[in-house]
């Protein structure tokens, strides 16, 4: 069993700054890419930002030079900086992990995994 915890989420006026975590646990044997995505209403989910097992990081058009992805290799825990933000960045916010789990004997193919999602509010 793998769980995803996200956490970070609240209401911020505009130009301001939130950071969001996403903590993994559970029976992981590795974590390979890590991604944030967001859904705001009425519309399809997006991509962010993602961050690879060796910190190579892509992020969507509508977030570069203002948001930063990073991770803790250590403790299963990817970040999302958003700093500049805007009211068009409401959303709620979902952490995403490609990952192997330890089974009894071996370990599993890679697996996608979701967390429950946080939600983001910019507003004045």
């Amino acid at each position: 069993q793998v769980t995803l915890v996200e956490s970070g989420g609240g209401l911020v006026q505009p130009g301001g700054s939130l950071r969001l975590s996403c903590a993994a646990s559970g029976s992981i044997f590795s974590i390979n890419a890590m991604a944030w995505y967001r859904q705001a209403p009425g519309k399809q989910r997006e991509l962010v930002a993602t961050i690879t097992s060796s910190s190579s990081t892509n992020y969507g058009d509508s977030v570069k030079g203002r948001f930063t992805i990073s991770r803790d290799n250590a403790n299963n825990t990817v970040y999302l900086q958003m700093n500049s933000l805007k009211p068009e960045d409401t959303a709620v916010y979902y952490c995403n992990a490609a990952l192997r789990v330890r089974r009894v004997v071996g370990v599993s193919p890679l697996y996608n995994y979701w967390g429950q999602g946080t939600q983001v509010t910019v507003s004045s």
